[in-house]
């Protein structure tokens, strides 16, 4: 599948750029520095800001789907938002209807399952990016896409596992770390799936 990447160096992001090339996949990523990547054998990459309405719109442009792992690292200025909407623009103008999101446990509805020492670090540390992801997450649900937003749990740079849980809700007893490289596969294998379509999903460590 050709497949464009958002946010490919990032921590989520370069998980994914790995797997979907080691999957077989044609992957597009757009990015500012073509330096920072991890891998760039066999990955077509456009030089841009993911921000801007004309670098979008080329990268976008003969993809089949779009996989979007931007988080914000200013946490004073977040770019969710804006991102977002340059995206979803450039998906609909592009005719590209598969798109799915790293989002965040703890925004929107998710955050009823948090604890609250969470709640507060959310509302507090994070309450800019929160608050972005939210009115981002909320604008690719009232669009006609064929859309999954995936929110993982505090990530961590574990190895991977293969043991996950997953639901509408943050399942009951599960762990509450997931590992980058397994939130990567599980939005990976959404790309050949529909289980997940027009819906949001909490991805979290299974307890063993």
């Amino acid at each position: 599948m050709k497949v464009l990447l958002l946010g490919a160096t990032g921590g989520v992001g370069s998980h994914l750029l790995r797997a979907a090339l080691a999957a077989g996949h044609e992957v597009r990523v757009l990015v500012r520095d073509a330096t920072a990547l991890d891998v760039t054998e066999g990955v077509d990459i456009v030089i841009g800001d993911a921000t801007t309405v004309s670098h979008v719109a080329e990268a976008v442009r003969g993809q089949e789907a779009v996989l979007n792992a931007i988080g914000s690292r200013n946490l004073r200025s977040p770019i969710e938002v804006d991102v977002g909407r340059v995206l979803l623009s450039a998906m609909t103008a592009a005719g590209v209807g598969r798109l799915i999101v790293c989002s965040a446990f703890g925004v929107g509805d998710s955050e009823r399952d948090a604890g609250v020492l969470q709640r507060m670090f959310f509302h507090t540390v994070l309450g800019r990016v929160y608050a972005a992801k939210e009115i981002a997450d909320a604008e690719v649900r009232g669009s006609d896409l064929d859309w999954t937003l995936v929110y993982p749990t505090r990530l961590t740079d574990d190895a991977a596992t293969g043991q996950l849980a997953v639901g509408e809700r943050l399942p009951e007893g599960a762990g509450v770390h997931v590992a980058r490289s397994d939130v990567a596969r599980f939005m990976l294998a959404q790309l050949g799936a529909d289980t997940w379509s027009r819906q949001t999903v909490v991805v979290t460590g299974a307890v063993g």
